[in-house]
This record gives structure tokens, C-alpha cells and sequence, in this order.
């Protein structure tokens, strides 16, 4: 694949990291720009022009723009028509899919008032309430993925290293992160100690990133 690839976005957003990572996963090079905060406002015009939403990531490569982080991963993946990590045929891909979306619909907006209180020290998330609340609801999100990883003794969908695993790292991540009380949650411990291994995950969530 001869793809000059661009991606817009600060490593600090998780969801920059998710495409960094399976870009490392596929071995395919790129050229990273700065933008959000602490960088280039996306609210410029320049940037508004390839993302409406005002949103990072954004990869520009031959094909054109594209932004939503899960969209771009999925992309690449079969850009580069990698099925190891997320599958041709509709079952198998499907349930590779499910974990992917529960990660954007379900665990990621679970961790939203917690994280800016607890990490982001935002004065606007100081509620005791409100993050008394944020932290059992994202710990009982976690408890889902425990009785998953229970079930498979592996990685999210079973034996195998998917996409979905790339996504789900990031988030386990972050949680084990974030200074809160945590249940032990041993399965989500080993996969973790799993995904350590992996040259992607040491890179984009165990180099000094939450």
C-alpha cells in the first residue's frame, strides 16, 4: 500500500491513540500533526474544513478525509486487509464489532465525569456526588469486561489479538490510571499484564499516558 498517511491529533487524546496503535499493529508509517489542546484549536477554520465536529483524530491520506476514531481504525485495518484483527466473514467480525461499540457507547461515557475530576482536575467536575456516582458507574462498566475476560481467559472476543482489544487496552488503561478505588477485578489484571506485552500498548498507554 504505497498511502501517504496523515493523522491530526495530540497524543494525549485516547482516541488519537487508539489509531497510533494500529498503525503500529499494521507497520504502516505516517506523519503526525499537533492539534487540540494545548496545540492548533480545532475550532480553526483550517481544521473545521476536514472535521466538522471539531474533533481529534482526522486522517487525510489518498482516499481523502476521514475522522471518528473507531471509523479510522476500522479502515486501516481493512485498508490494509488485515483480518487477523477484525475479521471478513460477518459473525466472527461482528462480535469483534460489538466490543468495539460498547467501548465508544457504553465504557467510554461511563468514565466522563470521574476522569475530568480525578485526572483533568477540571473545577467544573468537583461534585462529590457526581463523582462518587462516575466512579461505581465506570468500576460497574469494568465488571462487565471481568466477566468477559473471564469467560474467553484471554483477550476481549477469546484466543486472539483483535482491533477490539486495541480499544478496550486504551480504557483499561486509563482506569487503572486513575487514582479512585478500584475493585480487583483479577481477569482484567491479566489482560492487562497480556496487552503489556505488546510493543503498541508499552508505547501508547504504558509511556506516561492516561
Amino acid at each position: 500500500m504505497g498511502h501517504a498517511l496523515k493523522i491530526l491529533g495530540r497524543t494525549s487524546s485516547i482516541n488519537v491513540r487508539k489509531v497510533l496503535w494500529t498503525c503500529q499493529e499494521l507497520a504502516i508509517p505516517y506523519q503526525r500533526e499537533d492539534w487540540g489542546i494545548g496545540f492548533t484549536p480545532t475550532q480553526s477554520p483550517d481544521f473545521l474544513a476536514l472535521n466538522p465536529n471539531a474533533q481529534v483524530p482526522v486522517i487525510v491520506d489518498d482516499n481523502g478525509v476521514l475522522w471518528e476514531s473507531n471509523t479510522i481504525c476500522r479502515y486501516l485495518v481493512g485498508l490494509h486487509q488485515r483480518h487477523d484483527l477484525l475479521p471478513a466473514a460477518p459473525a466472527p467480525r461482528a462480535r469483534v464489532e460489538q466490543w468495539m461499540d460498547w467501548q465508544a457507547t457504553e465504557l467510554n461515557p461511563s468514565w466522563g465525569y470521574a476522569f475530568h475530576a480525578l485526572v483533568r482536575n477540571n473545577p467544573d467536575f468537583q461534585d462529590p456526588q457526581r463523582v462518587a456516582a462516575g466512579v461505581r458507574g465506570w468500576n460497574d462498566k469494568m465488571g462487565l469486561l471481568e466477566q468477559q475476560l473471564i469467560k474467553t481467559g484471554a483477550y476481549v472476543t477469546g484466543d486472539n489479538f483483535t482491533l477490539a482489544d486495541i480499544l478496550i487496552g486504551l480504557s483499561v488503561h486509563r482506569w487503572r490510571m486513575t487514582p479512585m478505588e478500584r475493585p480487583a477485578y483479577p481477569a482484567v489484571n491479566a489482560y492487562y499484564a497480556l496487552l503489556s506485552q505488546r510493543p503498541g500498548f508499552q508505547a501508547f498507554a504504558l509511556d506516561g499516558h492516561n
